[in-house]
């Protein structure tokens, strides 16, 4: 309950009842003390405090496992990247043979197209010469026809039958002469 009391100065003054001597904020105060003893005497921090324990367990088995998933994708990494360097180093290596069979081929034909040249250039050659001989020999076939035929005309027109008589005659005797008969 509350009294009013009347004040010099006619001002009124607002007095509060008490109740075992407490004030309603001292009630308050002393019902915040009974109930943080009987928080205390249910253990209910110690409660409290297990279940922040479990909290930060659990919260501590995730940072592990967090930090073990990062090593294993750093592991993963590294590894990918490893298998990108050979990968690029192989292909490096393959390039560089690709570029040396390359050269070699290229040497190779050129080496291939000289010898046809030169094979070609021979073949070229003898066929020349073959034509070259064979155009001497019809040179000396044809020669030779039109002296046969010039001689034959010749001895037609110089030899007669008694001429020809007279030559058998001598070529038997010398015949004769130069073999003798034992």
């Amino acid at each position: 309950m509350t009294a009013s009391t009347g004040a010099p100065g006619g001002h009124a003054e607002h007095v509060e009842e008490s109740a075992f001597g407490l004030t309603p904020p001292g009630w308050v105060a002393l019902a915040m003390l009974v109930v943080v003893a009987i928080m205390i005497w249910k253990k209910v921090p110690a409660v409290i405090g297990r279940a922040l324990d479990k909290k930060i367990a659990e919260i501590r088995e995730q940072l592990d496992e967090a930090s073990r998933l990062r090593a294993e994708a750093e592991a993963l990494k590294a590894e990918y990247q490893a298998k990108a360097a050979a990968a690029a180093d192989e292909a490096r290596a393959i390039l560089a043979h690709a570029h040396e069979e390359a050269g070699e081929i290229v040497t190779q034909a050129r080496a291939d197209a000289t010898a046809l040249i030169e094979r070609r250039g021979r073949m070229a050659e003898d066929k020349i010469a073959a034509a070259e001989r064979a155009a001497v020999a019809e040179v000396r076939a044809r020669a030779a026809a039109a002296a046969a035929a010039a001689a034959a005309t010749l001895i037609g027109e110089r030899h007669d039958a008694s001429a020809d008589k007279a030559l058998v005659d001598q070529t038997i005797a010398g015949l004769g002469a130069g073999t003798r008969l034992n």
